[in-house]
């Protein structure tokens, strides 16, 4: 009979916790603490997501009804409830923010040699946001219409995995374009956005910067046509064009010439217009690549579904804060465990799993080997598996 650790602390042993006491000393997470540490609230709010716990009292019941087993866990503390929504209010979410950022490095450095559905060599990344909805009665400090309170929850995906390698939380007033700022620019790297992200002086910060991108276009903005170069209709392109701008703000924010790819996409039955600063890849690659952005919506849908982002522990602007962060920590913290122990099963399933198992013991890596080898999922492309179960579900 196996003897070791429950399926739980398994997990969290994959967790680097000299990069997490790093990040509490960062923001005196644990000054005058003298119980209940920032890892115990960690832990908790992980076993929240992980066993989708509705609300902190019933984390109370399930961790104190298996109280002879929380040391074994990880846990220094009793749980209660009034404690744990005391820290989520008081503690600094961005402890958990840098905690989430260095997760995101290590799954990222696993994934780097996944393909994402095209043969290119470049890290190609896909920019978005998500709304998540909020009572404005209940969370007046995130204001967004008359009646309505939201986050916005920007995202930009690495396409190789896909891993987010950068998230910025928002209410949900604040722009798109103004993400563009906070973003370290990789030379080479190809950066995938819709048209909410039009910015043409920061675009062309971007493509200063040494970064290439791929963005949709508006259908009023203003240009004069260089050059047209050939095209072949039967791929669905319409035309492959060198544009100068020349709109009062276009002209002036973006004052070299840019490409101008139109193409039909038969999948959606839609026109898409798309430009970028690459002359170099074939006119049908950028609309492949443009495609590909695809996976961030299918991102937004998997962790809405299976992520405890919509329904909030506390209405404080921290809890709602740490408790995002915390989903996220536990995202890339499944996505580090699936490829470290190399599972074929997708996150859905691993999540499933990890809900109804933390207080057993059982090796890992037998207990979600086995549901991965008794999964009979239809097989999905490279860029979908972490998603796979995801439109089913």
């Amino acid at each position: 009979m196996y003897a070791g650790k429950l399926v739980f602390a398994q997990v969290m042993d994959h967790l680097p916790l000299h990069r997490f006491r790093r990040c509490v000393a960062r923001y005196g997470g644990e000054h005058k603490v003298k119980r209940f540490s920032c890892l115990d609230q960690f832990l908790c709010m992980a076993f929240a997501q992980l066993t989708y716990r509705e609300s902190l009292r019933e984390v109370e019941v399930c961790l104190r009804a298996q109280r002879a087993k929380l040391y074994h866990m990880g846990f220094r503390s009793v749980v209660a409830r009034n404690t744990l929504a005391n820290a989520n209010r008081v503690r600094d979410w961005r402890i958990y923010a840098d905690f989430a950022q260095a997760l995101i490095q290590v799954a990222r450095r696993l994934y780097a040699g996944d393909a994402f559905g095209l043969e290119l060599e470049e890290t190609v990344y896909a920019l978005d946001s998500t709304m998540i909805d909020l009572t404005l009665s209940v969370f007046p400090w995130a204001p967004y219409q008359h009646s309505r309170a939201a986050l916005q929850l920007h995202t930009l995906l690495d396409l190789r995995g896909p891993i987010p390698s950068f998230i910025h939380i928002t209410a949900g007033l604040s722009g798109e374009a103004a993400v563009l700022d906070l973003l370290l620019p990789e030379p080479g790297a190809i950066y995938i956005m819709d048209r909410g992200y039009i910015d043409f002086a920061r675009l062309y910060a971007l493509h200063k910067a040494g970064a290439v991108f791929v963005i949709r276009d508006r259908a009023n903005t203003r240009f004069h046509r260089r050059y047209s170069h050939p095209v072949d209709r039967g791929t669905g392109l319409i035309c492959d064009q060198t544009i100068v701008f020349t709109g009062a703000h276009s002209a002036p924010g973006y004052p070299e010439p840019l490409r101008r790819v139109k193409l039909r996409d038969p999948e959606r039955a839609q026109t898409l217009v798309l430009l970028t600063n690459n002359t170099e890849l074939p006119a049908a690659t950028i609309g492949q690549l443009y495609r590909c952005r695809w996976q961030i919506e299918l991102f937004f849908k998997w962790i809405k579904q299976h992520l405890r982002i919509k329904a909030f522990y506390g209405v404080s602007e921290n809890a709602v804060r740490t408790q995002i962060w915390i989903a996220v920590c536990v995202y890339v913290l499944v996505a580090i465990l699936k490829k470290r122990l190399a599972l074929d099963a997708s996150l859905y399933t691993i999540l499933q799993i990890l809900s109804l198992t933390p207080f057993e013991k059982a090796p890992l890596d037998q207990i979600l080997g086995s549901a991965a080898r008794a999964q009979s999922s239809p097989h999905m492309p490279n860029q979908l598996d972490l998603f796979a179960e995801t439109l089913g579900h």
